[in-house]
């Protein structure tokens, strides 16, 4: 939930009554510090520097608000509301009679329970004095009183705030001293306690309602690893939803409404079976299309041009390593630390263990986090699954190897406590409460950990091939062979047959053809590499004196430019607005990347030294020749990429799953990292394009203006809507390619009742498409590769997506044909 600023009333409510506001129990806070300067406050790290000063500098100013009658800090965007218990001291600040008889209304609250109530009624009481100019008038004396710029008032304001039920402090010491919970390390994002019924009521009412109004036909649930439970969310969400169908007005009525999770899976973690959901939002669908089209003869050569020239590792796993070992001292020290004090509370309630220091704890705690192989397990009341204790066991080694022994005892105990020993074994009481305590924030750590290690930091500071650096992906898998694809579509359509299948999102670091254009240079990586070393001789003249663009963001800049070089750059308005877009790329790649510079401290010198390296290269006409370079090289790996883009969108709307297409990519999609992917979408341009109904030949010669992928799509969703059943509940088989080029082409049939299809799609072609200008693969160069068909009754009466195909008395389907005319196919015969 938004929090910060001045319109979200349950913060505010909560910054002016602290425990007592019935909010309290809302959001995720550690009331109780070691921290004396904490102890039953908020930490509000809000403050554009330290708190001395800007408290001097009179930058908190103390504000009235007349209407309601209430006083209040202000800074900037952000209102922090002072506590009506504390209005006493503001009151009797001047010598004004009605003033002084209000505050010592205010006074007298304290002695009253229902103080909470009766503090409204007298807010309203002095909002209604406050309409005389004369009380207004003393109103603004009290003002001038807590002047926090003058000596006297900065005093006084400080004293005001010391009894506040919140600490004002500079953005910084959010790392740590936070004591409540963020998205991530957003100080702007609280975490809300869903798993507390009131909570659950309060935050779903809306979304109920347009439901049971049948507005709504699916949810889909952000971040769901941040829940303290979510197996226990995703089954009360499923129970409840499925009471409102019956709510529905008639025309709305639908049999079920799918819930969809944003999870990110590791890279042999199922999505959990239990949690009564439809599946995910398909980060790893978009995963298993960029295996299938990366060549695994690339990753050695990369890996070795990556580490020669960056003297960096090229293995990932090691990047992010240190990129876990980083957050954890960095943006997320102050979480750390909150697991770490939960721990200690649970070391301290047992003889056995309360002689283990609180660095010994954190010792064991960061290296069992650093070596955490996923996002986090799932603790329940019987403690570890068999499922997460592999990948506990997995961090568990790895922390081992890093500790030295006298450590390892100090392990054992976190894996006792941290779901080695089921809480159900324990008495309740305030043991029992410490156990889970110490899980919930543990897993609650870990999923932020590895998102902001892995996508925010390690995915900037590695790129042997940036097309395998995305939400969802682990770049540590180079590629995978087409067997593995087929073997995840089949489980996908046992397990989650309508999971989301997804290729590009509004977190998505690099447009969906971006990828694809890249994972070519998997295919030619020594020849790109000739190029790499031909473009930094070109660049020397560049780049300026020291500080000056370092390797390893110089061969990030290049891959940058090759996956998103417009198809069409012609024109200074062009390559300027392609230049601002680099450059906005730039500056958070090196800051998310935190080896030259940060979001939270910036490295003006370098990042002004690349700038204008990127800017040179771009638009300098002393750059011309590098520019053409990579122009060239841009443009002959494209018509490859559209290859891959083609079949990465038949695959998407033809395996078992439900497709997700995201804004604008109909047409081809060269985004960058968001804000990049975010831009407005030309709605008019690509609903004409669709009216035109186009030829094939004209869609082929014209491909780079994006219609032959609109045109695929519609073919397709126009299939799927014809024959629906085929896709949401038809069978899926592999098919068996032989011939000469049989690696390069996927192949599997769809099968239900009446109806069955079979999908053909090339990978890593760019040798058999050759000088191509034209993303179709000559027919002959396919020469005796073939599709065998099972089917007894194959017939011959084949309907393909743009012309049919004729099936041979072998029941073979040679790709000469099947791909004779069109980039992809879909084969289609009704029985």
């Amino acid at each position: 939930m938004a929090v910060g600023g001045a319109d979200n009333p349950w913060w505010l409510d909560l910054l002016e009554w602290g425990r007592r506001s019935p909010y309290a129990e809302f959001f995720d806070i550690q009331w109780n510090s070691p921290d004396p300067l904490l102890e039953g406050q908020l930490l509000l790290p809000f403050l554009s520097s330290d708190y001395g000063t800007v408290l001097q500098a009179g930058e908190i100013p103390l504000r009235f608000d007349a209407e309601h009658g209430a006083f209040y800090i202000e800074h900037y965007q952000h209102h922090f509301p002072i506590c009506p218990l504390t209005y006493d001291s503001l009151l009797q600040a001047v010598d004004h009679p009605q003033l002084k008889e209000m505050a010592q209304r205010f006074t007298a609250l304290a002695q009253f329970p229902q103080a909470y109530e009766r503090a409204r009624q007298a807010k309203a009481e002095l909002a209604e004095l406050a309409k005389d100019p004369q009380v207004l008038k003393g109103v603004e004396q009290i003002l001038a009183h807590f002047d926090s710029s003058k000596p006297q008032g900065f005093q006084r304001l400080h004293q005001l705030l010391e009894r506040q039920h919140y600490r004002l402090a500079s953005w910084r010491t959010a790392g740590d001293d936070i004591n409540w919970r963020r998205f991530f390390d957003i100080n702007e994002l609280g975490g809300l306690r869903v798993e507390r019924p009131q909570v659950f009521e309060a935050t779903h009412g809306k979304i109920f309602q347009l439901i049971a109004d049948g507005l709504v036909d699916g949810l889909r649930i952000d971040h769901i690893d941040g829940l303290a439970d979510p197996r226990g969310y995703g089954r009360k969400l499923h129970r409840r939803v499925k009471s409102l169908l019956k709510l529905r007005p008639e025309h709305a009525q639908i049999d079920h409404l799918p819930i969809f999770v944003e999870k990110i899976l590791g890279p042999d973690e199922p999505l959990r079976e239990d949690w009564s959901v439809d599946g995910t939002t398909g980060y790893e669908f978009m995963n298993q299309v960029s295996l299938l089209q990366h060549d695994p003869k690339g990753e050695e050569p990369l890996g070795e041009l990556w580490s020669r020239l960056t003297e960096r590792t090229a293995d990932f796993d090691q990047e992010v390593l240190v990129a876990r070992d980083l957050v954890l001292h960095g943006t997320l020290a102050g979480d750390f630390e909150n697991v770490a004090q939960s721990l200690l509370q649970v070391a301290r309630s047992d003889l056995m263990s309360r002689d283990l220091t609180l660095g010994a704890i954190r010792r064991a705690l960061l290296a069992l986090i650093v070596n955490f192989p996923i996002y986090r397990t799932y603790i329940s009341v019987c403690g570890r699954s068999a499922q997460d204790d592999k990948y506990f066991q997995q961090a568990m080694e790895g922390a081992r190897a890093t500790l030295n022994e006298g450590d390892w005892p100090v392990l054992d105990y976190l894996a006792r406590w941290l779901g080695g020993e089921p809480w159900r074994k324990l008495p309740r009481g305030p043991l029992r409460k410490a156990y889970k305590n110490a899980c919930v924030r543990f897993q609650q750590l870990t999923s932020p950990v590895a998102a902001k290690s892995v996508e925010d930091s390690s995915f900037y500071r590695s790129a042997v091939l940036l097309s395998r650096n995305d939400v969802g992906f682990h770049p540590q898998h180079f590629s995978a062979p087409v067997e593995d694809f087929h073997q995840v579509c089949l489980q996908r359509l046992e397990k989650f047959p309508d999971n989301l299948l997804t290729t590009a999102t509004h977190d998505h670091k690099r447009g969906e053809d971006t990828r694809t254009r890249l994972a070519v240079l998997s295919e030619c990586a020594p020849w790109y590499a000739e190029q790499v070393e031909r473009w930094r001789q070109l660049a020397m003249p560049l780049k300026g004196d020291e500080p000056t663009i370092s390797a390893g963001d110089e061969l990030m800049l290049y891959q940058a430019l090759l996956g998103s070089w417009p198809l069409s750059l012609e024109g200074e308005e062009a390559h300027q607005e392609y230049a601002k877009r680099m450059v906005q790329w730039q500056e958070k790649a090196l800051r998310e990347a935190k080896l030259q510079s940060s979001w939270s401290a910036p490295n003006q010198p370098y990042e002004t030294a690349c700038r204008e390296f990127l800017e040179r290269l771009l638009l300098a006409p002393e750059a011309l020749a590098l520019r053409q370079s990579l122009s060239a090289t841009a443009n002959r790996i494209a018509t490859a990429g559209a290859l891959n883009s083609l079949a990465q969108t038949l695959l998407r709307l033809s395996v078992p799953g439900v497709p997700d297409l995201y804004q604008g990519t109909e047409f081809w999609d060269f985004s960058l990292v968001d804000p990049d992917n975010r831009r407005p979408v030309d709605y008019a341009a690509r609903k004409q394009a669709l009216a035109e109904d186009a030829s094939v030949t004209e869609l082929l010669t014209d491909w780079k203006d994006g219609r032959i992928k609109q045109a695929l799509i519609a073919k397709v969703l126009n299939l799927r809507a014809e024959h629906p059943g085929l896709f949401s509940e038809g069978s899926y088989q592999p098919l068996e390619v032989k011939g000469s080029h049989a690696e390069q082409v996927m192949a599997f049939a769809r099968e239900t009742q009446g109806v069955r299809a079979v999908i053909v799609v090339p990978r890593t072609c760019s040798e058999l498409l050759g000088t191509a200008q034209t993303p179709l693969i000559n027919a002959a160069n396919w020469g005796d590769t073939r599709i065998m068909l099972p089917f007894a009754d194959s017939g011959s009466d084949w309907k393909g997506l743009f012309s049919d195909v004729v099936v041979t008395s072998d029941r073979e389907v040679p790709l000469s044909a099947a791909l004779e005319r069109f980039s992809v196919n879909l084969l289609i015969q009704t029985m």
